[in-house]
């Protein structure tokens, strides 16, 4: 019996070797490799799974909008509401507008607007004088203790509304004809000094910090040395107001720039709430 099954691995042996002979290997190849198995699922119930109710597929007709306008768009009585809403918005904060357009300032002052953001060039005997401000977060919050004292003082549902008005931070280039350097003021409105009529003579900015920047640097270094008036002497700060009341940055320059500075805001205002609108009830 064993001899046999010594004899049973010879003969597969030459089996095997006799088809290789009769046939290509690239044959045999391709017969031993598993045939393509034929796609048995219908290709319209793929489409069908992949447009489920749930995510609308290309295939699947758009459906009306909420509001029935029939553009196939997000449209929501929501939406309807806050666009009537803003209309009303618009309407009334173009009744309370001072201005139509922007205030002048005295003094020579030559106006460039870019957005949010305002600059006043003024040349004086060959110095150019630069001040730069931004609307963006320049109105100042009103606080409670404010609105509880209007009411207890008996005014009126519309007069207790306070009256918006625009303190931006401001700074001031000073370049002498040389045009080498530029002494740089950042100023600012206190808060407790905005709205106060005391005295004449009192400031309604303040300066906060003073640096030199160079001219041909396109933004300004955070290594130059910057001075902080809070800890300044009296004597010295004094002098600087008055090296900008020179140069017509003065009290007077401060009230302009707060009602030029409140009209651009609300201006920006409205167009944003028109934006707005627009964007709510684009289709």
């Amino acid at each position: 019996m064993l001899p046999l099954l010594r004899c049973v691995p010879r003969a597969l042996g030459s089996a095997v070797a006799g088809l290789r002979a009769a046939a290509p290997s690239a044959s045999l190849r391709s017969l031993l490799q598993p045939a393509p198995r034929p796609c048995t699922r219908p290709f319209g119930l793929l489409c069908v799974r992949a447009g489920s109710a749930r995510r609308p597929g290309l295939l699947r007709p758009r459906e009306p909008c909420a509001c029935g306008c029939g553009c196939g768009a997000l449209h929501t009585e929501g939406d309807k509401a806050f666009v009537e809403f803003l209309n009303d918005e618009i309407k009334e904060e173009k009744k309370i507008q001072k201005h139509k357009s922007l205030p002048k300032m005295s003094g020579g002052w030559n106006l460039e607007v870019n957005g949010t953001e305002a600059k006043l060039v003024r040349n004086v005997s060959g110095e150019k004088i630069t001040v730069t401000f931004n609307i963006n977060n320049s109105i100042p919050p009103t606080f409670e203790g404010e609105e509880e004292q209007q009411q207890s003082q008996g005014q009126k549902a519309e007069e207790q509304e306070p009256e918006l008005t625009s303190t931006p931070n401001f700074v001031v280039e000073v370049i002498k004809s040389d045009g080498k350097k530029a002494l740089v003021l950042d100023c600012h409105y206190p808060e407790d000094e905005v709205g106060q009529e005391e005295e004449c003579e009192s400031d309604i900015f303040s300066i906060r910090e003073v640096s030199f920047q160079s001219t041909g640097e396109s933004e300004w270094k955070d290594t130059n040395y910057t001075l902080n008036t809070d800890s300044l002497d009296w004597a010295l700060y004094d002098h600087l107001m008055d090296f900008l009341a020179d140069r017509g940055v003065d009290n007077t320059f401060a009230d302009e720039l707060v009602e030029l500075s409140t009209a651009l805001e609300h201006q920006e205002y409205i167009t944003f709430l028109e934006d707005l609108k627009s964007f709510v009830k684009s289709q």
